[in-house]
């Protein structure tokens, strides 16, 4: 039998021009399998073959977990139990004990044959893909082999791959033969079937696309810094030149605009804007959102958005059919983009004046003119007033140094009086919330210090939202607004 195993292995090997390792380890799955089905409960079942030998050992094997993950005796063996067959059980380990091996005829050479040769022609599929992997090269030219429900089945090499409906460029019709070029999106090594999974609609292939058909890029004298689709009808992609001499718009769009046709035709009519990237995001957004001419910008920092002004007729350019011109800029450029007219913008600037102008005179006890002032010179916080260096304040020409500094103390003393407030709705909350079962002080000061501080507040979240305030478990979480929630029931 030890014999029949060796020349099983050897001659396999060579057959199937694989690793005699691949051979044994398939023939050791083929035997575990054939062994489980002397028991009628689950059970895990592990064989070792010896290289040398060609001896085999079979035993049975249990899982060793804790009291909380234990959940079938046929798998799995508690902590405790494990350790009395042997002292060094650890969770997480194995509990093995020894069983009579099969007679290798029993499972008969074909049977096993089914078994290894579909061992064998996952591990050539796997190596395959590896020497695929090993080169990154992420734009995949194949041939559409089949058509399975929507999907495409794409063959490129020896290697069969995916691409889902989903995937697909919208409207495209593609048949059987084509020739095609995609991006490889990810490898899903617990598939069936296909384990590669392509796209035609990922930035990324555009990208691709780009490098494939303007050599300066790969010479690293232009760089693509950002692209954003909409598949099959437009797309934008921002170059930067590293070479003075080299135009890069013009360089992307090539003679007669041949580069740029190429990307397009293999996008199913996708039309490209290429535009300029800056280092300075004001001056990336005008140039992202051409055609449109920009009239003004301004930025928010805080809010990582920008408020773009335009002329009225210039608005339906910016915006584009169906919002597509701002949100692929927006997504090109990674800012969040507000497009206004001129008049809408300047009414949003009266009322945020106002607004600040309103907050300043109440909590700093001024009039309307000092108010104006301080506005007017950039200040929208009581605590830009409070802590903004007394040099810069004492630029303000409206102002002496006596006035600053009395501004500066009233700021700080607002700054304060709320905190004190602040904190007495903390320490009232923390009050409240402490009279449920489950809740403890840090928890309790964490919530109120995040805006709730009643019992009724707590009630009225749902766990998920708890959970994302507190970094709680779920059980935990739901038990503590149960408890809020108990007077509702009451």
């Amino acid at each position: 039998m030890s014999r029949d195993v060796l020349l099983l292995v050897d001659a396999l090997s060579r057959e199937k021009n694989v690793d005699k390792e691949v051979v044994f380890s398939a023939l050791e799955s083929a035997l575990a399998s054939a062994t489980k089905k002397q028991f009628e409960d689950e059970s895990d079942v592990r064989v070792e073959i010896d290289r040398n030998t060609g001896e085999f050992e079979s035993f049975r094997r249990w899982e060793v977990m804790d009291d909380e993950t234990f959940e079938t005796p046929d798998l799995h063996i508690k902590l405790e139990e494990a350790k009395k067959r042997d002292e060094g059980a650890q969770l997480g380990g194995f509990i093995e004990e020894p069983l009579e091996s099969i007679d290798f005829g029993r499972i008969g050479a074909q049977a096993a044959k089914q078994v290894i040769f579909q061992k064998i022609r996952d591990a050539e599929r796997e190596q395959i893909l590896a020497e695929f992997l090993e080169r990154k090269d992420h734009l995949v030219s194949g041939t559409v082999k089949r058509l399975e429900r929507g999907n495409a089945i794409v063959e490129f090499g020896k290697i069969e791959a995916l691409l889902p409906r989903e995937q697909m460029i919208p409207k495209e019709n593609m048949r059987v033969g084509d020739r095609i070029r995609a991006y490889l999106l990810r490898v899903d090594r617990t598939a069936r079937g296909p384990q590669v999974i392509l796209s035609r609609t990922s930035n990324e292939l555009l990208i691709k696309l780009f490098e494939l058909e303007v050599p300066e890029i790969e010479e690293e004298l232009l760089e693509i810094h950002g692209a954003a689709r909409d598949p099959g009808s437009r797309a934008k992609i921002a170059v930067e030149s590293h070479d003075s001499r080299i135009d890069p718009i013009g360089t992307c769009v090539g003679m007669r605009g041949s580069r740029v046709q190429g990307v397009t035709n293999e996008l199913a009519g996708e039309r490209v804007d290429i535009i300029l990237w800056s280092e300075n995001p004001a001056t990336y957004v005008i140039n992202a959102l051409a055609p449109a001419e920009v009239s003004s910008i301004i930025v928010d920092e805080v809010r990582h958005s920008m408020d773009v002004v335009v002329e009225e007729d210039n608005l339906a350019q910016a915006i584009g059919r169906g919002g597509q011109n701002v949100r692929l800029a927006s997504e090109m450029t990674g800012w969040n983009l507000n497009i206004m007219t001129v008049d809408q913008a300047n009414e949003k600037h009266e009322e945020e004046f106002v607004k600040t102008r309103t907050l300043l005179m109440g909590k700093l006890d001024v009039d309307e003119e000092v108010a104006d002032i301080l506005v007017q010179e950039g200040f929208t916080t009581v605590e830009e007033v409070a802590y903004v260096p007394l040099e810069e304040m004492l630029e303000i020409d409206s102002f002496d140094e006596e006035t600053i500094n009395e501004l500066r103390s009233r700021a700080r003393n607002a700054l304060l009086t709320a905190a004190l407030v602040n904190e007495e709705q903390v320490e009232h909350g923390i009050g409240d919330l402490l009279k449920l079962e489950g809740m403890d002080d840090d928890l309790a000061r964490d919530l109120a210090a995040k805006g709730v501080v009643t019992q009724e507040q707590l009630a009225d979240l749902d766990v998920a939202e708890l959970i994302e305030l507190s970094g709680l478990g779920e059980s935990r979480a739901n038990a503590l607004i149960m408890a809020a929630r108990a007077p509702w029931f009451a």
